[in-house]
């Protein structure tokens, strides 16, 4: 430890008085002080003078002035003092600076030596660091009285200490039940209010009676709850919480203490371990609904869609009455993927912050996970959650972690499950606050829980609670966990209940008789008994967490055709001028006040008009109309491509002018936000926001499209099956940039066939719009109509700028809608072809007929994959009875569109009646024929030249 960082350390200890004083005197004459003193301010140099100036303001102006006026009345200093007296100051001084080195080793690795281990199979670790002998102290010292100023005022009430009492004082916060990570918090307000909160040890008395009452009846009901799951479930799965009850007096701890402080609702965010036991004694769901999905009897009501979820997947809300206010508790549904819903649920308390039109929106709502300690280090979900937490389109005021760490994830030990030294590391990246708390002891679990709500509530950050305990079964409660970890499940099988453990504490203290505690236990499991009576006849009630949000919406059949989404000239007009204003002495780039220059002249000539203009056209029609629109993702603002520029930057002084935010007085707001480098964790939490936002336009884009797939989680258990599993419904769309443009394997493909393959039960909408009308219609017919699916986009890349590819204001006006098929004739000869197809690849079968002079095609662009537009490609594929038939793609054959849209097709051509066969399609017997790259494992070439190859050899298959 430097001489700073202890001068720093005495500072901060506010014991600035006394080492100010020995300073002063240092500096008029370093003869004067003590020989420790002198050799310690010598060392710091001119540094020392600053420091104390920069720490004490106008305490060391005072200081100074009081200095310098005592020594004027004494006309001399004060006479040198014997050797004798010079060697018990510089003993005295030396005993200063080494006690506040010990007690600052103990606040940074106090936790190192703390007793966490319910089992007590794990040795808290021995570290030099935390030994007197490391500080000059032996066995002789310990009674001999040291100055620590006000360092130690929490601690011990005072400024001068024995050894003795400051080493059990440390070892008693910091060495105990818990183990205290702050000191890597660079806020020093924050580091000394949970010094301070620490080191009051209120946590160390007995909790007041009615405290240690709730205490036990929590853990009770989580205990009883899982005693009787398994008598009556023998071998069901449940992934029980034994061993980990301390977490339910955690959560209700949080709870109370959150919503006393103003909270109106909580989300609520965990896997399968101790979900059940979670819905039933913290979220409030009937203990009949749960026992009724054990033994399968309860009932579906008419109307309710889908294949469900097994019990521990799915989630509850409830509104119920804490401390004389009303809070709303709801627990997200979650997959297999234990930490996928973070995110998920992040974004969802963002959506209700952000409608809420109280003030301090922030804290009255608020984001509460639960994790394993396993997946907490394991999934780097959780790491893009936590780095989402202070940026400016993400922050939800804090999030409370709290982390039920079983010593082991399913059969992997913690040596074999993280490099650090704790699961909860990662925390430490965003300069969380950790606690680690000793499940068996519920009364400091009640303590830290508390303190972890507080901390949320004034700092507005993210906190980590880890109760460490133990799981009594296996993975689940038919798993033999003997088989690897044999040690810790002996240990296990002697180890009493963590209920059984304080009951036992309780009698001892006289806070109640062995008669009561079992009379709670035996009330509260007749309880259950009863419940278990009634699930016979128990109906099933829709899962819906945001039900409310999305009440009246109705649903659509798979050919339904699009509402009308065009709207008035005028009100095109009055967006295109924003788009093309800027205010006075706002200095543009150049090159957009070229660009906006020229969509002014567009704008007078009624077109045409580009895709990134008919987006904006979009966005500020919805705004115009009350639609709040919100649209992230990495670099989005400017657009990947350079096109959107929808966050204009004042090129002297980086202010920022957000032209779709001034079309109007009384508009919706549009928010654009660059994301993080994440797409797991960031399409998460848009789908979470687009949850409660039913009015809500609601966009994620990807940078590239091939990256969507690092979110694949998300889409396959979320946003593609989240209704059918769990009746969540979601409205969020996806901008997915897609197109061969010979820019490689991570540079062509969003994927389509992945999407295509998930679509089932009008679940969700796949486009690949060609014309920017097209484009504007889709995202307004997102909120027009009167269903919300969430909606996926093959964007544009090279289209973007492509002069073929613009549309007239007309088919933006009133009375226009989204075409789901759109024709076009290549010639007035009789057809030879049909070619259907989607996308980029069009515009580049356009331009090869027109240079090959090709007459006698029409092409046919599929503009909506799903649901597939069944109707309209019927009634166009029947005006050419004798024509040949044909699919024409860019991608791979074993990717893009082909093996979904050929059995659509085939039946179309069955539906009119055509029986042959054409060779040209391959290795089938198919009615269509096929043109398009060969099968391969890569998306597209790497290199130009093949990529070229490969499109003229499909271009001209389509054509000749």
């Amino acid at each position: 430890m430097s001489g700073k960082d202890v001068l720093m350390e005495a500072l901060n200890a506010e014991n600035a008085a006394y080492v100010a004083e020995q300073y002063l005197q240092w500096a008029k004459d370093p003869h004067t002080v003590d020989l420790t003193f002198a050799q310690f301010f010598k060392n710091l140099g001119d540094e020392a003078s600053v420091v104390f100036e920069d720490a004490l303001g106008a305490s060391w102006s005072s200081l100074s002035r009081g200095r310098e006026a005592k020594e004027e009345d004494q006309g001399v200093l004060g006479p040198a003092k014997d050797a004798s007296q010079a060697l018990q100051n510089q003993e005295a001084v030396s005993d200063s600076v080494y006690a506040l080195q010990l007690v600052r080793a103990y606040r940074v690795n106090g936790h190192l030596e703390a007793q966490l281990d319910p089992l007590g199979l794990q040795r808290s670790q021995v570290h030099p660091d935390l030994a007197l002998q490391t500080y000059g102290f032996s066995e002789h010292d310990l009674d001999r009285p040291v100055f620590t100023g006000n360092s130690t005022q929490d601690l011990l009430k005072s400024e001068v200490v024995t050894i003795r009492q400051l080493y059990q004082a440390l070892r008693t916060v910091y060495c105990g039940a818990v183990g205290a990570e702050f000191m890597h918090i660079q806020n020093v307000e924050q580091r000394r209010w949970l010094m301070h909160r620490l080191e009051k040890a209120e946590w160390l008395q007995n909790r007041p009676r009615e405290d240690q009452l709730a205490i036990l009846a929590q853990l009770t009901e989580a205990e009883a709850f899982e005693v009787f799951c398994q008598k009556k479930y023998v071998g069901t799965k449940r992934f029980g919480l034994e061993g980990g009850e301390s977490s339910i007096v955690a959560l209700h701890a949080i709870i109370d203490r959150v919503v006393s402080g103003g909270v109106r609702s909580v989300d609520l965010g965990m896997a399968h371990r101790g979900r059940l036991n979670t819905l039933a004694n913290v979220v409030g769901k009937p203990y009949e609904a749960i026992f009724s999905e054990f033994s399968g009897t309860s009932t579906q009501p008419d109307g309710l869609l889908g294949a469900g979820d097994v019990k521990y997947h799915l989630g509850a809300q409830a509104t119920r009455t804490i401390n004389g206010h009303e809070v709303t508790l709801v627990l997200h549904p979650n997959p297999s993927h234990l930490e996928a819903v973070d995110p998920v649920v992040v974004g969802s308390v963002r959506a209700i912050q952000d409608a809420d039109s109280e003030p301090h929106s922030r804290y009255r709502h608020m984001a509460l996970l639960i994790h394993g300690d396993a997946a907490f280090s394991g999934q780097g979900v959780v790491y893009e959650t936590m780095a989402m937490s202070q940026l400016i389109g993400y922050r939800t005021g804090g999030t409370i972690h709290v982390v039920i760490n079983n010593q082991i994830g399913f059969t992997t030990v913690s040596a074999h499950a993280f490099s650090g030294q704790y699961c909860t590391d990662i925390a430490k990246s965003v300069q969380a606050p950790i606690l680690h708390v000793n499940g068996d002891n519920p009364e400091t679990v009640q303590y830290c829980a508390q303190l972890a709500a507080d901390f949320r509530q004034k700092f507005a950050a993210d906190i980590v609670l880890e109760i460490v305990c133990y799981r009594r079964h296996g993975h689940n409660e038919a798993d033999e966990p003997s088989f690897t970890q044999p040690v810790m499940y002996q240990a296990i099988h002697s180890h009493p209940s963590t209920r059984n453990l304080y009951a036992q504490h309780l009698v001892q203290e006289g806070a109640l008789t062995a008669g009561e505690v079992q009379t709670l236990w035996e009330m509260f499991y007749h309880r259950l008994e009863e419940a278990y009576q009634k699930t016979q006849n128990f109906q099933r009630q829709p899962v819906q967490a945001s039900a409310l949000a999305w009440a009246g919406q109705g649903r659509q059949g798979e050919d339904s055709s699009s509402p009308v989404t065009g709207v008035a000239e005028e009100t095109l007009q009055k967006i295109g001028v924003a788009l093309n204003t800027r205010p006075e002495g706002f200095s543009v780039h150049p090159k957009i006040v070229r660009q906006m220059k020229a969509r002014s002249e567009i704008f007078r000539q009624n077109g045409p008009i580009d895709w990134a203009t008919a987006e904006a056209l979009a966005f500020g029609s919805l705004l115009l109309e009350g639609a709040r629109v919100r649209l992230s993702g990495e670099d989005c603002q400017r657009g990947t491509f350079s096109q959107r520029h929808a966050v204009l930057i004042d090129q002297k002084n980086q202010n920022e002018y957000m032209p779709l935010n001034n079309i109007a007085p009384g508009q919706a707001s549009f928010e654009v936000y660059n994301s993080l480098l994440s797409e797991f964790g960031v399409l998460g939490f848009e789908y979470g926001y687009s949850l409660y936002s039913p009015g809500v336009l609601v966009l994620w884009e990807a940078q590239f499209g091939d990256f969507s797939n690092g979110a694949q989680v998300i889409i396959d258990q979320f946003l593609a099956s989240g209704e059918s599993k769990w009746q969540r419904f979601s409205g969020l769309v996806m901008l997915l940039p897609h197109g061969y443009e010979g820019q490689g394997p991570e540079h062509s493909s969003a994927r389509v066939e992945r999407f295509l393959q998930l679509c089932a039960q009008n679940n969700i909408q796949v486009c690949m719009p060609t014309t920017p009308a097209n484009y504007f219609h889709l995202l307004r017919r997102q909120l027009c109509q009167s269903v919300r699916k969430p909606l996926v986009v093959m964007t544009p890349k090279s289209l973007l700028r492509n002069t073929l590819v613009t549309s007239s204001l007309k088919e933006m006006q009133t009375n226009t809608a989204f075409q789901a098929v759109i024709q076009t004739s290549l010639g007035s000869k009789p057809v030879r072809r049909v070619v259907v197809c989607s996308g980029k690849v069009y515009y580049d079968l356009l331009v090869a007929s027109q240079e090959r002079q090709v007459d006698d095609i029409v092409l046919v662009r599929l503009e909506q994959f799903f649901p597939f537009p069944l109707q309209e490609m019927t009634r166009i594929l029947a005006h050419y009875p004798e024509s040949e038939m044909m699919w024409c793609q860019e991608e791979p054959q074993n990717m893009g569109g082909w093996f979904f849209v050929e059995p659509y097709l085939e039946s179309i051509l069955l539906s009119l009646g055509r029986k042959e066969y054409f060779p040209l399609g391959g290795p089938y017997s198919t009615r269509f024929a096929y043109a398009g790259r060969k099968a391969a494992a890569s998306p597209a070439a790497g290199l130009l030249s093949i990529h070229q190859q490969e499109q003229q050899a499909l271009l001209e298959k389509a054509l000749l």
